[in-house]
């Protein structure tokens, strides 16, 4: 997200996102709420033009990015921190290595 899009988009992008985290009950929150109110007061027409519209618009951008990459990160801790603990031959399988075996067949003990 390194360049900055119209705000609507930013806008629609934190709806998706909330609505990600809430369901379909987000409409509901005080956080739909906030961010709607925020869009709506700091919305440009023709008479006005201010620094202060473009820094909201950078501040609700920076916001987008977090909840995406708040998002993504929940994701990849439950895919690789789900299991709880391993056994040796399947972590050592994880990066490719095996271990050795005892001579008469025995491998490691516990």
């Amino acid at each position: 997200m390194a360049t900055l899009s119209s705000p609507l988009r930013v806008c629609r992008g934190i709806l998706k996102e909330l609505r990600a985290l809430k369901g379909p009950t987000y409409k509901n929150s005080l956080a739909y709420s906030y961010v709607m109110d925020q869009f709506r007061k700091n919305k440009v027409t023709g008479e006005r033009y201010c620094r202060a519209q473009q820094e909201a618009h950078h501040d609700s951008h920076t916001y987008l990015c977090l909840l995406a990459s708040s998002r993504n990160h929940l994701i990849l801790h439950n895919l690789y921190h789900a299991k709880g603990e391993r056994c040796r031959e399947e972590v050592a399988g994880l990066v490719g290595l095996r271990l050795p075996t005892q001579p008469g067949g025995k491998g490691w003990e516990k």
